[in-house]
Order: C-alpha cells, then sequence, then structure tokens
C-alpha cells in the first residue's frame, strides 16, 4: 500500500486510515475482526478522536493493541479540543486535559499523529502552536495537524511557526472527495473547494480527508430521484455532482472498476500528498478500498472527473 512520510514518526502513514467512530469495548469481537483485516492488507494508522463514542472508541483501540502487541507498528492519530456544551475547548489547559485522558484510554504514552477536531479563530496561532509544541517536546505527540481549519488559518500558523522556531502543522484533515459539499455535514465543519484545492497542490501540505467517499454518494445505493437520506441530499445532491457520478462511473467502465474505486482514486491521486480514512464493516468493502489504492490516475484523468475538464473520458483512459 502506498504510504506517507512525515519527520518525527517512526512509521509512514499507510494512505488509508481506518476510521474508528464505531468502536468501543462492547463490540470489541467486531473492532478485532475489523483491525484484523486491516493490518493484514497493509493498513497502519487508526483514526480516534476524544469525543468518538463518548471515549469508548480510544478505549477499544488501546485494548486491541495491548492484546496484539503491536503498538510499535501502529500509528494512533487521535483528535482533541472539539467544543463542548461549555463552547471553545482550543486553548492550553483543555488540549492537555483531553490528550492526556486520551492516552489513558489508548494505553500508551504518545500519539503519533494529533489533530485539534475543530478552530477558533479567536484564539491567536502562536498561542496553540506554542500549547503542541509542548507536547511534541514532551514527547505525547509525534506531528499535529489541523481538522476543519480553513487554509487561511493553516498558511497564518505555519508562518509563525516558521518565523518563530517552532514545529508547524505537518497535516490537514478536511473532507476532500470527488463530490463537493454543498453544506458542512456537521457544524464547523471544512471541505475542500477549488481555492482551497489549488492552495495545497501550490503548498504540498498532506490532506488526510474523513469522507473520503463522500458518504457512500458513489456506491450505486442512491439515486437522484432517492431522497431516502436527508443528510446525503442536503451535503451532497446537486447537479454538478452528479455529473461526477456519470464520469466517474464511466471512467470505472472503462477501466473495469466500480464507481466507488474510482472516487477514492480520485482522493489518493492528487498533485500532493493525501491519505483516506475509510470505514469498511467486512471484507467486500476492505478489498474494494485496497484496489483503489492501486488504481493511478493521470492528472487529466483527475480534473475531468472534477468537471475541471471537457476531454472525453475515451481520450484519457
Amino acid at each position: 500500500m502506498k504510504s506517507l512520510s512525515f519527520s518525527g514518526l517512526q512509521n509512514e502513514v499507510s494512505s488509508l486510515i481506518m476510521g474508528s467512530d464505531f468502536f468501543s469495548p462492547e463490540t470489541f469481537d467486531e473492532v478485532c475482526r475489523v483491525l484484523d483485516g486491516y493490518v493484514a492488507i497493509g493498513g497502519n494508522t487508526i483514526d480516534t478522536a476524544f469525543i468518538y463514542c463518548g471515549g469508548k472508541s480510544e478505549q477499544a483501540i488501546g485494548m486491541w493493541m495491548e492484546e496484539r502487541k503491536n503498538r510499535d507498528q501502529i500509528n494512533v492519530w487521535t483528535k482533541g479540543a472539539h467544543p463542548n456544551q461549555d463552547g471553545s475547548r482550543v486553548n492550553r489547559a483543555a488540549i492537555y486535559e483531553e490528550l492526556m485522558i486520551s492516552l489513558e484510554r489508548l494505553r500508551t504514552d504518545r500519539t503519533d499523529l494529533y489533530a485539534l477536531h475543530r478552530d477558533d479563530i479567536s484564539v491567536p496561532v502562536g498561542a496553540i502552536l506554542e500549547a503542541l509544541n509542548e507536547h511534541v517536546e514532551a514527547g505525547r505527540i509525534g506531528v499535529f495537524g489541523a481538522s476543519n481549519w480553513t487554509t487561511a488559518r493553516l498558511e497564518e500558523a505555519n508562518r509563525y511557526a516558521a518565523t518563530h522556531g517552532l514545529r508547524g502543522f505537518s497535516f490537514s484533515s478536511p473532507n476532500l472527495s470527488l463530490a463537493k459539499a454543498i453544506e458542512p455535514y456537521w457544524p464547523d465543519c471544512i471541505s475542500i473547494d477549488e481555492a482551497s484545492l489549488a492552495w495545497h497542490e501550490h503548498s504540498k501540505l498532506p490532506i488526510l480527508s474523513w469522507s473520503a467517499q463522500a458518504r457512500g454518494f458513489f456506491t450505486g445505493r442512491y439515486t437522484q430521484e432517492d431522497r431516502s437520506n436527508a443528510d446525503l441530499v442536503r451535503v451532497f445532491y446537486n447537479d454538478e455532482n452528479w455529473e461526477r457520478y456519470l464520469r466517474a462511473e464511466q471512467l470505472g467502465a472503462a477501466r473495469g472498476v466500480t464507481t466507488i474505486q474510482i472516487a477514492l482514486a480520485y482522493v489518493l491521486n492528487q498533485s500532493f500528498p493525501t491519505g483516506a480514512i475509510i470505514g469498511p464493516r467486512n471484507d467486500e468493502e476492505l478489498k474494494s478500498c485496497m484496489e483503489a489504492t492501486e488504481l493511478v490516475l493521470t492528472p487529466e484523468e483527475v480534473r475531468w472527473l472534477d468537471l475541471r475538464s471537457e476531454s472525453s473520458v475515451s481520450a484519457i483512459s
């Protein structure tokens, strides 16, 4: 499997990253089945968060790593500083409190990757970076990034880091998918648009994408007439995305692969480093994701899928 390299990490990060928002100790047998299958195809990075399943996701991952005795082979990626009922948690004290709880749940002394789950633009980037750098220096964090931050804030933060001798953000984790979000799936979430895509193409800052497969939009289970999934309709149903679907279907037929595999390959074939968080629940879905990592799309095909080119599929396949 393809992988991404980050300065500060012992292991490279596999391009497919296992999502865990459905993990819990109560379903530990399923957790073991999913993670064992993921590792068997070459995956080594698990995405979780302080808030997932009320902390049960982190607990289940810690149990699995302890039972398998494979902590040194696995990249743990957790997230913190998601707002709660009292408001923003993007501050030094909250980051420290949540990180220490996360590490205890995960049964480890470090998280290889860490991301701030949300931003708070009222907090200066310098204060945030100084707090995160303290955890890097203490060995509690390998590399850190930002989930659902705008490119403007990312640029401001990394400029501050460069001028103050600090480590900056090593990655961003927005939604990058072939289907473009009409509105945020959850409040304050960031999806990549044309301008932010151009920024990443220029800066080369890696994206580790959530909802990389547009939450099932490309599975074939949905049609323009089927409006049973209200969230999918709200976020992804428009003429442009259905045209992207048709192009992915057309290119998939030409390549002998499925539409959703083309959609995942789109994410993994950008001109800058990318990874995709996946959530397969069975061997068939896991196999589909693995096969998608082996697809090579040309820059012309990527642009055509994304409606940035009008070349015919026969000319580019």
